[in-house]
């Protein structure tokens, strides 16, 4: 697998693969490497590209005092532009990724191609947005360490948290060199973003991707995008958290090719 990485308009950007271009946008509660266990299979058919989002790796936070999810959006557009990916780009967003991955395409969405939207929505329920700000107010308080077990139980239930003590290990060590303030000031803009009544303007062809037992982003969530969009279609994965890049690997492989491809 051909792999290169470049620091491209702001962001730490890694490609593998040859083929139609398909860009990866993680969440808020990882790194690209999230992606990692599906990138040979997913490498395979498509050039692959994996920033990591603003405070992530080497990407440097967004240099705004409060971010909005639109503008992560507009910051992804410009790192699209700066390595000149086509219009038909297919883009994959998961959790916070999936939200800027919806604002890209409510903003930018002629240029690009297909879209899958992976556990998220257009906007958080009121219950769900003190949690976030609450994980704001704790990382910029102690530091990421503070939050890497609640993290944990929001990524994944608490079955496969018991039986893949290694998965978890990873997981918190890739989510501890997240910038503090770049993951707080991301949670609260997801924390603020509402975009329901804008989402009937996207017309590029969209899969929702839903984990069934997801508790970061509920199941609503993601109906609320499949039904407010026009002709997308929708993949329930049982038994699967927020990362079905990871919990439900093969799942998540053959659905994201099976649309791409159709």
């Amino acid at each position: 697998m051909n792999v290169t990485q470049a620091n491209v308009a702001g962001a730490d950007v890694v490609q593998a693969g040859d083929g139609p271009d398909l860009l990866l946008l993680h969440s808020l509660l990882a790194e690209r490497s999230v992606f990692d266990r599906a990138l040979p299979d997913l490498a395979s058919d498509y050039r692959v590209t994996l920033p990591n989002l603003p405070g992530y790796g080497g990407t440097p936070p967004l240099a705004l005092e409060d971010p909005t999810v639109a503008d992560y959006a507009d910051h992804i557009a410009g790192v699209m532009d700066g390595l000149d990916l086509p219009a038909d780009t297919a883009v994959l967003g998961n959790g916070a990724g999936g939200f800027m991955a919806v604002a890209l395409a409510i903003r930018h969405g002629g240029r690009l191609g297909k879209l899958v939207f992976a556990d998220t929505g257009p906007g958080f329920p009121d219950a769900a947005k003190a949690p976030l700000r609450m994980l704001a107010d704790r990382v910029e308080e102690v530091g990421m360490e503070a939050v890497l077990d609640a993290a944990m139980a929001r990524m994944f239930p608490e079955p496969y948290i018991e039986a893949n003590p290694e998965v978890i290990a990873e997981r918190k060590a890739a989510l501890a060199g997240c910038q503090p303030k770049a993951f707080a000031a991301t949670a609260r803009a997801l924390a603020n973003v509402e975009m329901a009544d804008q989402i009937g303007a996207i017309t590029n062809p969209t899969m929702v991707m839903v984990g069934l037992e997801d508790a970061t982003t509920p199941p609503a969530m993601s109906y609320a995008l499949h039904e407010g969009i026009a002709g997308s279609s929708l993949v329930e994965i049982p038994d699967c958290g927020h990362c079905p890049q990871i919990q439900a690997r093969d799942t998540f492989v053959s659905e994201l090719k099976a649309f791409l491809s159709g």
